[in-house]
């Protein structure tokens, strides 16, 4: 993967049992700021964001989650257990000499960053949220809203076995690549960014890994029975687009914030850090100040 032209540098942290690839920008004795990517994407689904924040004066650190990229691909499904999830960012920090850091996360990496908070708050400066909601209140929202239930189908498909690994392999990635296409407004992904995508989900393993996180973290594995508060200040930002999560998921997570703020962008998907980049990034950069 050509990596010139995208900001930062490469580094590896053992994180205990995980080896992990981290993009790392900014001065190395700012504070620590870690950006958590979701599914399908790997560390660069945050490229647009990087320069602004180490501009503003912090250390940028974003990891291949593991299981993406050039980060470790566990083959066991336990693997993949939002437990051991969070003990990668805390693993990143401490390898890093972090006691603790700002969080900033969007899709499945945004859950990683709520049970952090949930698990670790002494660990986490300030919360980022983009378009993932507080497990429980996305519990609530399923046992409430057929919307909801209705948008979530592609979760039990990713639970079967093999079919969906060669489903999303055939035809050079094709479904990946409209599942991001398809759900974001025309334009957001370039031909460059869907490129370096293919070359990531193209990697020895990198689809089942990435799949275990929705086999290993199902209704039925108390992920989403986790209905602890969270202390750190939290801001949480939603495009009101998102064509799998109905806002009033957003709305019910704030309800189990302690100090939370809810900015929705109408006109605006899923895939909110890049649609509204420059947006996005600056209401970062006034949060973390």
């Amino acid at each position: 993967m050509h990596t010139a032209s995208v900001p930062g540098r490469s580094e590896y942290v053992s994180t205990g049992d995980c080896r992990l690839h981290v993009r790392v920008a900014g001065a190395e004795d700012a504070p620590p700021v870690v950006l958590l990517h979701g599914f399908p994407e790997f560390w660069y689904g945050w490229h647009r964001q990087m320069d602004a924040l180490a501009d503003a004066g912090y250390r940028v650190l974003v990891p291949d989650q593991r299981g993406y990229n050039l980060s470790d691909r566990p083959a066991e499904q336990r693997a993949y257990r939002v437990e051991r999830l969070v003990d990668d960012v805390t693993g990143l920090l401490d390898a890093t000499g972090h006691d603790s850091a700002a969080v900033v996360g969007h899709d499945w990496g945004a859950m990683v960053a709520w049970v952090l908070a949930q698990d670790h708050p002494e660990r986490v400066e300030r919360l980022g949220i983009l378009n993932v909601p507080h497990p429980a209140a996305f519990e609530e929202t399923l046992r409430s809203n057929w919307e909801q239930v209705f948008r979530s189908w592609y979760a039990g498909f990713f639970q079967v076995p093999r079919l969906p690994e060669l489903a999303m392999r055939a035809r050079d990635y094709g479904l990946l690549e409209r599942t991001l296409t398809g759900s974001s407004h025309r334009g957001t992904f370039s031909e460059d960014d869907l490129r370096r995508y293919r070359t990531a989900w193209g990697r020895e393993g990198a689809l089942t890994g990435m799949l275990n996180w929705y086999r290993a973290n199902g209704l039925g594995s108390g992920l989403f029975d986790r209905d602890r508060r969270i202390e750190p200040e939290t801001l949480l930002l939603w495009g009101a687009d998102d064509v799998a999560l109905v806002e009033e998921n957003a709305r019910r997570s704030l309800e189990y914030c302690d100090d939370g703020s809810l900015e929705v962008f109408e006109q605006a998907s899923h895939w909110l850090q890049h649609e509204r980049s420059r947006e996005v990034s600056e209401r970062l950069v006034d949060f973390l100040e």
